[in-house]
């Protein structure tokens, strides 16, 4: 289907145009090597991806604090694949995985051709719960950042999606209207049902190929997005 009377597409960032668990993977083989941990990184990465969302639902629902979601997540993919590490060893690399993330910046298949195509028709933004220098630099770093009128992040507004109060953070700073705008997002939680919730519609980039009911629009391409627009 195509959208009409569609002015202004909100995107997701991570899992959704920057190709996360890639980047995140290289990152990891940079700081273990930074500091002589001797590690097998698919054997680590095959733990910490599901560990890792585990920590971000959390981060997103306010049960724990961006320090703990560093923290944690390192040392509990530690744990589980039984190698002892100081903890002073995993405040570094919770720290130098930051500093390193941004460095690589492989955007998923079709994420500049889309741009190119949508960006002449509509008005493009950013709605991510990410941290707001990361985030900033992710999409400088991977050339992108001008495709964008405004990116809104968690830190600015205090909130994470699924809250409506980031979407509406959003619209503000578009300037725009619920009836004019559509999220696309990789989180079933966050990105569609937080946006439904708000009252915009959204279309799932379904990367993480899970089940979605027949109501919900998703692709499983970013060519595919070209199709709707």
């Amino acid at each position: 289907m195509r959208y009409k009377n569609i002015t202004d597409i909100f995107f997701d960032l991570d899992h959704t145009l920057w190709d996360f668990d890639k980047n995140s993977g290289l990152t990891f083989e940079k700081i273990f090597q930074i500091n002589a941990v001797n590690i097998d990184v698919s054997e680590f990465l095959k733990h910490y991806e599901p560990i890792n969302m585990n920590y971000w639902k959390l981060y997103r629902e306010e049960k724990i604090d961006k320090e703990s979601l560093r923290f944690s997540r390192l040392q509990d993919t530690f744990q589980a694949v039984n190698i002892s590490v100081d903890k002073e060893i995993i405040h570094q690399l919770a720290e130098d995985y930051i500093t390193h993330l941004s460095s690589f910046n492989h955007l998923f298949e079709g994420t500049i051709d889309l741009l190119e195509y949508l960006q002449p028709k509509y008005n493009l933004h950013i709605i991510t719960n990410g941290f707001h220098q990361v985030q900033n630099e992710k999409l400088k770093n991977s050339n992108i950042d001008a495709y964008f009128k405004t990116v809104t992040n968690s830190e600015m507004v205090g909130v994470k999606k699924p809250n409506p109060k980031i979407f509406d953070h959003a619209l503000d700073l578009a300037k725009t209207t619920k009836a004019q705008s559509i999220m696309i997002g990789d989180n079933y939680e966050a990105d569609i049902l937080g946006a439904l919730d708000f009252g915009i519609d959204a279309i799932c980039f379904n990367y993480h190929k899970i089940s979605l009911d027949a109501k919900i629009k998703k692709v499983d391409s970013l060519f595919e997005l070209k199709r709707c627009f």
